[in-house]
């Protein structure tokens, strides 16, 4: 319904060939397993191996380090395929912790880590969010002490996506004082490391075949080498760095949903009867769903504006911050609107709609609270 309003301009042929790929393998490898993952509450990682083989999960890196070496548009792509599949965002977290180590890790830290990431060897999770600190980065209080060769790693982290699956942690911890020039980012491989304990995979409203779950560090012992760059403090500046790349991640599969819901929503109410006739013939129907597709269109064509800025280079912060919290904002409006013309069984979680409502309501909250948003755009307009 929507694909031809949109060919712009980075949309040449072979990433329309690589995305045809990718919905393929979608369709017929990962969505037939979908509804077992939900009720299990994770995607086992073993899943992302041939996704990773394929060249689908980092196909932008380049090919020193596993990657195909394209431009980042062919990892929204994924994202956006992924999205409207109902895959929840796994890839798009291993993606944005693998881009720490390409654009800050030594050299050595990428030939370690990177190609084992693309290939899917390892997936990524990042561990930032702490029991009493979200969106507030610069108050985390696990702390990373060095010891010779090594830190010593002590604190909690909750909300992790992936803490249940990954293998490899970008892990947000204290090597200083207080405030953002005491947190350093260190890469931890989880697999047999004593004194690092996954706690409970967490009850979530959506996004149920994604985990998330609480992480412990108890005297956790890592090389020096770890540490992402070469040097202690630059955690926070790392972090800040990545926001553009990391709100785009989150504004593509938000416009991919509105999509999906408004083209979810138009074939029930074309076949669906009430009053003796289609509920798209009662003019609410039409209205409510012009309404929709409007800001489908105006959500998509921002996103694919700001991808094009992303890829020339000059993809501010700004743009990237009213792209997440506005898009997002959009999505839980538009699959509210969309559900309410399913009635009773738009309640249903059998019917996607539903499962779209519940995914969707997150997406205000991770990558950075809505509110922080605004207040980071109020910010700029002030200067």
């Amino acid at each position: 319904m929507f694909a031809s309003l949109y060919r712009h301009r980075w949309m040449d042929d072979d990433i329309e060939a690589f995305r045809v790929q990718v919905r393929r393998y979608i369709a017929g490898e990962l969505a037939p397993h979908l509804d077992g993952w939900r009720r299990q509450g994770y995607i086992p990682r073993e899943v992302w191996r041939p996704f990773g083989e394929l060249g689908f999960l980092l196909p932008e890196l380049d090919e020193a380090y596993g990657g195909a070496g394209v431009n980042l548009a062919y990892q929204c792509v994924v994202q956006d395929e992924l999205a409207k599949a109902e895959i929840p965002a796994n890839t798009a977290v291993h993606t944005i912790a693998s881009h720490y180590l390409l654009d800050y890790g030594t050299e050595a830290q990428k030939q370690r880590w990177l190609p084992r990431l693309a290939r899917g060897e390892l997936l990524a999770a990042i561990a930032m969010t702490e029991p009493g600190c979200g969106s507030d980065l610069q108050a985390i209080r696990s702390r990373a002490r060095r010891e010779g060769d090594h830190y010593v790693i002590d604190g909690a982290k909750t909300f992790i996506t992936n803490g249940f699956t990954a293998n490899l942690l970008v892990l947000a911890v204290r090597t200083g004082d207080s405030g953002s020039r005491g947190v350093s980012l260190i890469v931890v491989e989880t697999e047999g490391l004593a004194g690092f304990r996954v706690g409970r995979r967490l009850e979530k409203l959506g996004q149920h075949a994604s985990d998330t779950a609480e992480l412990f560090f108890d005297n956790v012992r890592v090389p020096v080498d770890n540490l992402v760059g070469a040097e202690e403090g630059r955690g926070f500046a790392q972090l800040m760095g990545q926001l553009p790349y990391e709100r785009m991640l989150l504004a593509v599969p938000a416009a991919a949903v509105i999509e999906r819901a408004v083209e979810l929503t138009l074939a029930y109410t074309q076949e669906r009867k009430a009053f003796g006739q289609r509920l798209y013939d009662l003019q609410n129907t039409r209205f409510k769903l012009a309404e929709c597709a409007t800001t489908a269109h105006v959500a998509r064509s921002f996103v694919n504006d700001c991808i094009q800025r992303l890829l020339d280079g000059d993809l501010d912060d700004t743009a990237a911050y009213m792209a997440k919290w506005w898009c997002t904002d959009q999505q839980c409006k538009v699959v509210d609107e969309c559900l309410q013309l399913f009635g009773g069984y738009g309640y249903m979680t059998e019917y996607p709609i539903a499962r779209l409502y519940a995914d969707a309501r997150v997406q205000r909250i991770y990558g950075g609270a809505n509110e922080i948003m605004k207040e980071l755009i109020a910010r700029r307009l002030a200067t």
